[in-house]
């Protein structure tokens, strides 16, 4: 994402190459500026140098005071200069080390700084040098092998970089210029310390206020920009050499061969309604000693707290940086978040060896981050039933040679596909009634969890080897199955009605399961009687004529019949579904 004070996406297209080339490149793109002159600057500082915490001050150089320029010369031929008493100009590179008084270098925006009078007068023509950090982060004069100026810490990059402009920009090309060259140590003529300006630079990015400065004196004056702010990986090749070292690496990953490593950060899973994802930490390794500038790229909906291509690893020692990445996310809904954090090593030189400089892969973390519905038990799919009773309805004594099956189903319905918890399921549990002539089928466990959207089937037992009226109620404890906090249970209720009679074959009045011959004689023997009720088939307290009829109607009959299930042994499971789902309608029975 491009940021307020970037260079057009096409200005750097030409600087392709490397060195010399790179150098004499970056020479073409920035040269032939729109020239103001020594005396604009006057005038023009004032807003190139602005405050940017204040529009009515600008910053001056080296010591950073935000001067009231509002209230100099007001209302004077130019306001904010009060002809050098309050500030003046400083020539970072000065004349006295190559800048022409009469050449576009003299009053070049990019290296002209307003100063105080007396800071400006302490530096002289001093070369700049002394270690970042000298003075205790303070301008002043140091001693660094020889006497040298530091700007202090606040400047030590910017100025780096504005000396690296100005060795590119003028080569002697131009009318009233000369070579302006940079040197390492103490040189009498040009400019020094390269050595502590390439450290300044990887130890100082730019920040806002130079970010801006920049991109004003593109936009509004000159028309070219110091391309080492917009690019400061191309100080390393222009500068020093094509061998930088530097590998970046993630913290508690295999480094690849070509430099790259990828690390998985999963910042947990929680329920809809939960706590915001926290952020986490990873470590950004730099091996090799040489200097570099990185990139840091996020996708989705992944933060970190360092983005953007203005990062960089101090030169003449390896280094760590802390990533702190998080997910712009909440747990209103279900569903995954995140995305990837992408590290670049933007250095451009190739002949540092494999996985070195430009030849270092990215370095990329997936960052996940899950929220969940919470799993929904029910004993039907299409409707939230927490209750289930089932009506074995009346069955004969010894019916089914002594048991009996109702068969229902649990289910875990999907709320968010992907995204619902699965469904602990515990075992059943008695707590009302007279659960002696039930039991659950063991062919069917009830306990583990339950995949969201998926159902398990379970059959009910009825003991019919007794006859009586039997109620019992039974509690299922259910609940998420994702670790995660605010996770649920709750309780499901199944209750069991059955009532198992003795079997009565009408017209058989002797009990021997069979209508015959025998049963008249008892009837006829019994008939008229009041007392004597074996033959009373019709139930109405007398044996009579009406007696006759019942035997005669089922005359012939044996007892049996009925809606009789064999329950098999466990490992025939899938036979004893199709005899369960095929019961329906056989015999009379209530589910609800």
């Amino acid at each position: 994402m491009a940021g307020p004070y970037d260079a057009p996406a096409t200005y750097y297209d030409t600087a392709t190459g490397t060195g010399s080339t790179l150098k004499s490149q970056l020479h073409n793109i920035i040269d032939g500026h729109t020239v103001f002159s020594y005396g604009d600057a006057r005038t023009i500082l004032q807003i190139t140098d602005q405050d940017p915490n204040d529009s009515d001050r600008m910053l001056l150089v080296y010591d950073r005071t935000s001067l009231d320029v509002s209230a100099i010369n007001p209302n004077g031929s130019i306001p904010g200069w009060d002809s050098g008493v309050s500030w003046n100009r400083e020539h970072t590179w000065p004349r006295s080390r190559g800048v022409n008084s009469s050449g576009p270098d003299n009053s070049d925006l990019h290296q002209l700084r307003p100063s105080d009078n007396g800071i400006n007068s302490d530096r002289g023509s001093l070369n700049f040098g002394g270690a970042f950090g000298s003075n205790g982060g303070s301008y002043g004069t140091v001693s660094d092998g020889g006497t040298f100026w530091y700007p202090g810490d606040a400047d030590a990059g910017m100025i780096a970089r504005q000396q690296f402009y100005m060795a590119v920009r003028y080569d002697g090309s131009d009318s009233d210029t000369q070579d302006l060259e940079l040197s390492s140590g103490n040189p009498g003529s040009g400019l020094g310390n390269l050595d502590r300006l390439i450290e300044w630079h990887f130890a100082a990015p730019a920040d806002d206020f130079e970010l801006r400065r920049n991109d004003v004196i593109y936009d509004n004056y000159q028309g070219n920009r110091n391309p080492f702010v917009d690019r400061p990986e191309f100080v390393w090749s222009v500068f020093v050499d094509q061998q930088n070292d530097s590998r970046l690496s993630l913290g508690g990953t295999t480094v690849n061969s070509d430099g790259s490593s990828t690390l998985d950060l999963d910042l947990g899973q929680v329920f809809v309604g939960g706590a915001a994802p926290t952020s986490d930490t990873v470590a950004l390794n730099k091996t090799g000693n040489d200097g570099t500038y990185y990139s840091v790229t996020t996708t989705g909906s992944v933060t970190s707290n360092i983005t953007g291509r203005l990062n960089a690893f101090q030169t003449g020692t390896t280094g760590s940086e802390t990533l702190q990445i998080g997910v712009n996310a909440d747990a209103s809904s279900a569903g995954a978040f995140g995305g990837t954090v992408t590290i670049d090593n933007l250095d451009v030189t190739t002949a540092g060896g494999t996985g070195r400089g430009d030849n270092d892969g990215d370095d990329v973390i997936n960052v996940t981050y899950s929220v969940f519905d919470h799993a929904t038990a029910s004993f039907a799919s299409d409707s939230v039933t927490k209750s289930l009773q089932i009506d074995f309805g009346t069955v004969d004594v010894g019916f089914n040679s002594g048991q009996v099956a109702e068969v229902f189903s649990l289910f875990n319905q999907e709320s968010t596909v992907d995204f619902t918890s699965a469904l602990s399921v515990g075992s059943w549990s008695e707590v009302a009634g007279d659960g002696s002539a039930f039991d659950f089928l063991a062919a069917f466990p009830i306990e583990g969890d339950l995949n969201a959207g998926d159902s398990r089937l379970q059959a009910a037992l009825l003991d019919t080897t007794s006859a009586g009226v039997f109620s019992a109620t039974y509690e299922l404890e259910v609940g998420d199955a994702l670790e995660a906090a605010g996770a649920l249970t709750e309780t499901l209720t199944l209750t069991l009605l059955a009532e198992v009679v003795s079997s009565v074959l009408a017209g058989d009045y002797n009990g021997n399961g069979v209508v015959d011959a025998a049963d008249y004689t008892v009837w006829q023997d019994s008939f008229g009687s009041t007392v004597d009720l074996a033959a009373d088939g019709n139930g109405n307290g007398v044996v009579d004529a009406a007696d006759y009829t019942v035997w005669q109607d089922n005359f012939g009959s044996t007892s049996g019949g009925g809606s009789s299930v064999v329950i098999p042994e466990p490992g025939t499971v899938t036979l004893v579904l199709v005899s369960l789902m095929g019961m329906a309608g056989r015999r009379q029975r209530r589910q609800r």
